[in-house]
């Protein structure tokens, strides 16, 4: 049998339900033969044995795979788009009790950053964000809080006053806005959507998929979303076929379903 890398994305799915022919496959192929070169393994097959029987190596891999690269407020200039015209409708629209997903959230930067916007708006004990990632680790990042000077240096400065506590040289994000997101695991690949959220945020993630698995997640959403609903995507992202999907375009990072 040919252990190549065909046979490697069998295995990877068998193992873990991540479905690697969703990716990009120079760029993925490349940070996994790092990443085996790295622990001195020789051969997909190894490397598979390997993890197989490592779970610390196991929850690595998983980890690696899936590229987490956040922090709050990115694109500031997006989130006050968000701040000033997106939530002051979404509240009109559906009332103060907003139902927001969060997918993909990484470490959480995300979902407490759309908590702190919200709360311009909505009475902290009235918010609820869902948020959910594939990896298991990264949640368990998220639910800690704990963050570097640099993950939090486009927070407007109040709000960094009033829900950050300096803790060595980290920071520690206030339980009032833990409170506030609820997360949990889910693929976007295999797994099914909730629907009726008023707003979905995704974010810088989906410029790792092939095309035809990003256009299934914009899918995914649209039918996820409440009429009227809104979806935020990142700054390297774009729908180019939104009409045919059913969205209608409100700017380049805002969609909405009529």
């Amino acid at each position: 049998m040919a252990y190549d890398y065909e046979w490697f994305k069998t295995a990877v799915y068998n193992l873990t339900k991540i479905d690697l022919s969703s990716y990009k496959e120079k760029q993925m192929k490349r940070r996994i033969d790092t990443l085996i070169a790295k622990n001195n393994v020789v051969g997909y097959d190894k490397y598979i044995a390997y993890i197989k029987e490592n779970r610390v190596k196991f929850e690595e891999f998983v980890n690696y795979l899936t590229i987490n690269v956040s922090e709050f407020y990115r694109n500031p200039d997006q989130w006050q788009v968000l701040e000033k015209e997106i939530i002051p409708e979404l509240v009109t629209k559906f009332g103060k009790n907003l139902k927001i997903w969060s997918a993909a959230c990484s470490t959480g930067d995300e979902p407490y950053s759309l908590v702190m916007a919200l709360s311009r708006h909505i009475p902290l004990e009235q918010i609820k964000v869902y948020a959910t990632d594939l990896d298991k680790q990264v949640i368990a990042k998220a639910k800690l809080g704990l963050y570097s000077d640099k993950s939090i240096s486009n927070v407007p400065e109040d709000l960094k006053k009033k829900y950050f506590t300096k803790i060595g040289l980290s920071y520690q994000i206030s339980e009032d806005i833990k409170k506030r997101v609820e997360f949990g695991e889910h693929n976007l690949l295999k797994d099914s959507y909730r629907d009726g959220w008023h707003m979905i945020i995704c974010r810088n993630v989906l410029i790792y998929f092939t095309e035809e698995a990003k256009d299934e997640v914009f899918v995914k959403f649209q039918k996820a979303l409440a009429n009227k609903g809104i979806l935020f995507i990142g700054s390297t992202e774009q729908i180019i076929n939104y009409k045919d999907m059913g969205y209608g375009r409100r700017n380049s990072f805002f969609y909405e379903k009529p």
